[in-house]
């Protein structure tokens, strides 16, 4: 019976010191004070859609006591986290501390994959996940352009991977590849089903019709540039048709 309440006490004691060493290390940590704000944001190749300063700016001015020596038991990470990720080109945040009470914002950026260009209104990106971002007045990334009364319309999509999964395909299949992605800068879209190319080298316009068949209606293009334009000329024609099946119309 002793041993039996031996164990007990020893058991009521480890308890009782590991909550009183918890208590301590938390009256430490809300001790600490604020020492500094970091932030580091992961670049898209090298272009920054939202910088550090920036950042800075949008999270004092939501917290603006958040300075050097205030308590960290007054910090509130997820509240910050939070409007961090309200900045329209931010895709992911995390903030957190370490033991020398430096607060860490880290930021990974959304990646335009697109750019819808406007006469009348302003432009717009599309992300490699399929958002309509508005475009940065501080920064640019040169990508696929794509202009026509229907490309102005996606716009107004809250994501064009669940609205049009196959114009998104076509904009993968340019980006994703080194040479298309050099050889076609535009993209002209006047109706869903009536798409035309614009090439950097060699003026014709081609036809693209919609937005399937891509590896035929692509093979067909390496067909042209391999076969035809070097025997017929750069030169001989100014439009070009891939949208009928196993047919290549040239003008």
């Amino acid at each position: 019976m002793n041993q039996r309440l031996k164990k007990v006490a020893i058991y009521v004691f480890a308890i009782g010191l590991l909550v009183a060493s918890i208590a301590l290390v938390e009256k430490k940590e809300a001790a600490k004070a604020l020492t500094a704000i970091s932030i580091y944001i992961h670049g898209v190749s090298d272009v920054y859609f939202v910088d550090e300063e920036e950042l800075r700016e949008l999270i004092l001015s939501e917290f603006p006591n958040l300075r050097e020596g205030l308590s960290m038991q007054e910090v509130n990470l997820h509240a910050i986290e939070k409007k961090v990720l309200a900045h329209a080109f931010v895709k992911e945040a995390e903030v957190y501390r370490d033991v020398k009470g430096k607060l860490t914002v880290e930021v990974k950026q959304h990646v335009p994959i697109a750019r819808i260009v406007r006469s009348m209104a302003a432009d717009a990106y599309i992300t490699d996940e399929g958002l309509v971002l508005p475009t940065s007045s501080k920064h640019t990334k040169r990508v696929i352009l794509l202009s026509g009364k229907f490309a102005e319309q996606l716009i107004g999509e809250e994501n064009l991977l669940s609205a049009y999964p196959k114009i998104m395909d076509l904009i993968y299949f340019i980006y994703r590849d080194d040479f298309w992605r050099a050889q076609i800068p535009e993209i002209e879209m006047a109706k869903e089903h009536d798409i035309k190319l614009y090439q950097q080298v060699g003026h014709q316009v081609i036809d693209f019709g919609d937005a399937s068949d891509l590896e035929e209606k692509f093979h067909k293009i390496t067909l042209l540039y391999e076969q035809i334009f070097p025997k017929k000329g750069w030169d001989a024609y100014t439009k070009v048709s891939v949208k009928f099946k196993n047919q290549i119309v040239c003008e």
